[in-house]
């Protein structure tokens, strides 16, 4: 009888990107420092990490991330002042991200790509599989991916990314990949994989997203992946050399998602992704939406 495979544990978070698409303002401030409403975006990556049951977070930095690794510690002057204000609402705010996660930080050092950021994380997960979120991809918390992506890691063995289908005419900006089923609904087996591939050319609509469960045999296929798009090391590359060949760390499984995602590193999703969640939110919500019906209705007006 096999026995089952270890609960996963840890998570790795890249966050060494340089926010070039957000100048000036991430000049100084990292882009995942950014506020979405009034926490920012990495926040919410965290949160999704340790709500699928991993406490271990090692994020992946670079240059002027800092303020990420101040976030996640203690700030005893601070909290000490809303202490004796009387404040506690905002005291318990900010203790929430120091007690999320047991949290853990490398630099990349050089940027080259996201498959050489993962290859950081190797002395750190030795082992065992892990998961990998991007910090630019926010997943609604009413939407499980990353739990569904575990249990199927764990039940299946190999690795797990996640998919989303996207218009045809915009797959030209993602990771694609070419799939066969599984018998296991939303669950496919991924047989091929391509980074950005023309729409003529794509094997399929659906997209890969920033969320991935991997076999620690990844680490030995990075190692041995050239430099590929951009003159970087694409997990791409990697993750298709795992789907089409018999090496450590596959096959790979693509789990299909239909829920709520946010990315945060274009600048109109940005945007978008603040209105939404402040409409949704309870404190907020209300005052907001009403203000933002008279703003579009006068808008809509002024163009008639």
């Amino acid at each position: 009888m096999t026995s089952p495979r270890p609960r996963i544990s840890k998570a790795v978070i890249a966050a060494a990107g340089l926010g070039t698409r957000f100048l000036p303002a991430t000049k100084a401030t990292p882009k995942e420092m950014l506020p979405v409403v009034d926490q920012p975006a990495i926040q919410y990556v965290v949160e999704e990490a340790t709500s699928a049951g991993l406490t271990d977070v090692l994020m992946i930095t670079g240059r002027n991330k800092r303020p990420l690794e101040d976030h996640f510690d203690r700030n005893y002057e601070l909290e000490d002042a809303l202490r004796r204000k009387g404040d506690l609402d905002r005291l318990s705010r900010v203790q929430e991200s120091t007690a999320l996660a047991t949290m853990h930080y490398v630099r990349q050092g050089d940027p080259k790509g996201l498959g050489h950021a993962v290859l950081c994380a190797a002395p750190h997960v030795g082992d065992q599989a892990f998961a990998v979120l991007l910090g630019d991809d926010l997943i609604d918390p009413r939407d499980p991916l990353l739990t569904r992506m575990t249990a199927v890691q764990e039940e299946r063995g190999g690795s797990v990314i996640a998919l989303m289908e996207v218009d045809p005419s915009q797959i030209h900006l993602y990771g694609c990949a070419a799939v066969e089923a599984t018998g296991q609904d939303g669950v496919h087996r991924v047989t091929g994989l391509v980074e950005k591939p023309d729409p003529a050319d794509a094997p399929s609509n659906l997209a890969v997203i920033g969320r991935y469960v991997l076999d620690p045999g990844v680490f030995e296929v990075l190692r041995e992946t050239p430099p590929g798009r951009g003159g970087e090391i694409q997990l791409t590359d990697a993750l298709e050399t795992m789907a089409t060949s018999q090496v450590s760390g596959g096959p790979v499984y693509g789990v299909v998602f239909k829920g709520r995602r946010y990315d945060t590193g274009d600048r109109a999703d940005y945007l978008r992704t603040i209105v939404r969640l402040a409409c949704e939110r309870e404190d907020l919500g209300p005052e907001f939406r009403a203000w933002l019906k008279t703003y579009v209705n006068e808008e809509m007006r002024a163009l008639e």
